[in-house]
Order: C-alpha cells, then structure tokens, then sequence
C-alpha cells in the first residue's frame, strides 16, 4: 500500500472508530490528519484535504485544542495559524480519558447523587435508591480508575493492568 492511500484509510478508519465511542466522527477525521501529517497544518490545508468546510475545520480545531490534544503553531513570517497533534500516545491517551471522564463520568455521578434523595419511605423508593447508590459505587470505581490513569505514567498502569489480568 502507498503511503498516501494508507494515510487515507487510517484518516477513515479513526473517524468511523471515533463514532463507535461518541466522538464526532469529522473531529477524529481532523485528529487523524493531523497525527498522519506529523507537520504543522493551517486550517485552509484541513480543509481541503478533508474536503470540509471552514465552519467545520474551525469548529473541530477549536475543539480538539480544548480538548488538549492539538496545539498552535506560528510560522515566522506567516499570518495564518497552524496546527500540529499532540505525538506522545500516552499524553494523547490520558488527555482522552481526561475529558472523557469530565464530559461523561462526572455528570453521571452529579445526576446520581440528586437522584438518590428520595422524599418517601416505601419499598419501591428503598429498591430505588438502593439501585441508585449501587449505580454511584460502581461508576465511583470507574472515575477512580480513570483519575489513576490520568495521574500515572505508562510503565506503572500498564503493570496495575497486567497484574489485575493475571
């Protein structure tokens, strides 16, 4: 395969993935691209490439510089702003997990907390409520795992992980 056609399908391949975890499939799309390229980017180059419009590049940088994981560059002598991917998998993993948690974890865990005061003292309202702090324990353990993978470096989850496998 030529390289050009393999950067194409992973570009593809990452926006279709990015859908399956609920991440919108153009700024995965722009994500790919720029990781593919490995060179600073100007919005005008995302454009064309991904055959998108400039309301759409701006909106999905803007959104991945957010999200911690894209940055700007200036190139001397140059007005326009450019854009290069964060290369470090590991940054790139945990900045991901970052905002997953904060868009995701936390929210559940707010509308629990208020879902579990239950003003009545009823069988119905205790298996409720039981139900809801069974809902908070285990996403609890899911938000402690997740912060314990934002505050680790790689060598030491990864061994967390292969000893809960084992």
């Amino acid at each position: 395969m030529k390289l050009e056609e393999a950067k194409e399908k992973y570009i593809q391949t990452w926006g279709t993935l990015a859908t399956n975890w609920g991440i919108n499939r153009t700024m995965a799309q722009v994500h790919a691209l720029l990781l593919a390229e490995g060179k600073p980017l100007s919005t005008d180059e995302v454009m064309e490439v991904l055959q998108i419009s400039r309301g759409n590049a701006n909106m999905n940088l803007r959104n991945l510089l957010e999200w911690g994981i894209i940055k700007k560059e200036l190139i001397k002598g140059d007005r326009k702003e450019y854009f290069v991917a964060e290369r470090d998998m590991w940054f790139l993993f945990k900045q991901l997990v970052k905002e997953r948690k904060k868009r995701e974890i936390e929210p559940i865990l707010n509308s629990i907390a208020e879902l579990k005061i239950v003003d009545e003292d009823t069988e119905e309202a205790k298996r409720f409520t039981d139900l809801m702090k069974e809902m908070e324990s285990v996403t609890g353990k899911v938000f402690n795992i997740m912060d314990l993978a934002i505050k680790s470096d790689d060598h030491w989850l990864v061994g967390k992980i292969t000893n809960l496998l084992k």
